[in-house]
Parts: C-alpha cells; sequence; structure tokens
C-alpha cells in the first residue's frame, strides 16, 4: 500500500499576508503507509515519526493542484460577487425608488442566511471531496 494524499479545506484561517497574491494554501493531508497521518503544505516534505519515511508532496502534478486551487478560488469569488449584487440592488432601491424597500433587508438576509448559504457550502464540499487523490511514492 502507497501512502496516500488528498486535499484538505482550511479548518481555520491563517493571518492573512500583505501581498494577497502569496496567500497561504491550504494543507494536503498525508497518510503514511504506517498510519500516521500529516498535513503538510504543497512543496513541502515530510518525514515519518514513526517509520521514517519521507513524503514530498511536489510529486503532485503542478497543474492538477492549480486547477484544484482555481476551483475553489472561482467558488469564493461566485459568493462575494452575488453578495455585492444584492447589496448594491437593495442599495440602489432604497436610495432611488423608496426607502419603504428597507424591509426587504431582512427577507434578503433570511434568504441568505438560510437558502443560499446552504447550498453555496454543499458545492464547496463537494468541490473539496470530490478533489484527486493522488498516490505519493516514499522517497
Amino acid at each position: 500500500m502507497q501512502g496516500e494524499i488528498q486535499y484538505t479545506a482550511p479548518v481555520e484561517l491563517a493571518a492573512a499576508p500583505y501581498n494577497r497574491s502569496e496567500m497561504a494554501r491550504p494543507p494536503i493531508t498525508i497518510t503514511c503507509e504506517c498510519g500516521e497521518t500529516k498535513r503538510v503544505a504543497y512543496g513541502q516534505r515530510w518525514k515519518c515519526d514513526t517509520c521514517g519515511r519521507s513524503w514530498n508532496t511536489e510529486q503532485i502534478p503542478p497543474e492538477e493542484y492549480e486547477g484544484l486551487m482555481r476551483r475553489m478560488r472561482r467558488h469564493k469569488i461566485e459568493v462575494l460577487v452575488i453578495a455585492a449584487a444584492v447589496i448594491a440592488v437593495l442599495a440602489l432601491l432604497i436610495i432611488f425608488v423608496s426607502g419603504r424597500f428597507v424591509a426587504l433587508v431582512p427577507l434578503a438576509m433570511a434568504v441568505w442566511l438560510f437558502f443560499f448559504l446552504p447550498f453555496w457550502r454543499r458545492r464547496f464540499r463537494r468541490t473539496a471531496h470530490d478533489a484527486p487523490r493522488w498516490e505519493l511514492h516514499p522517497e
């Protein structure tokens, strides 16, 4: 049996660097043949403390990993664009049509929270779950 490696969605947010183009990438979970598991950043090596095998995440094809990162970013950008569009429409209605449209804000928030976000989270998790699983070989 060879070591299995898979993409793991980030659990907590790391401190974002100033240069947003150099944002930290989510870790990759490596499961050693002995059963030890470790979350490692892409491009790094990990030596198993239990059996001493060394694993290198650079064995993952860069184009496949970048494709996965693009899909995950696209999901995040989609939700931001939709939120901005809804806010812009509501703001324009309130400012230019009537102040009575303020009553739609709680309704829009409820629709967002109870209908759209669960749908979006399922899509995001499905993308992470359907990510390719790479077979690494110990060095």
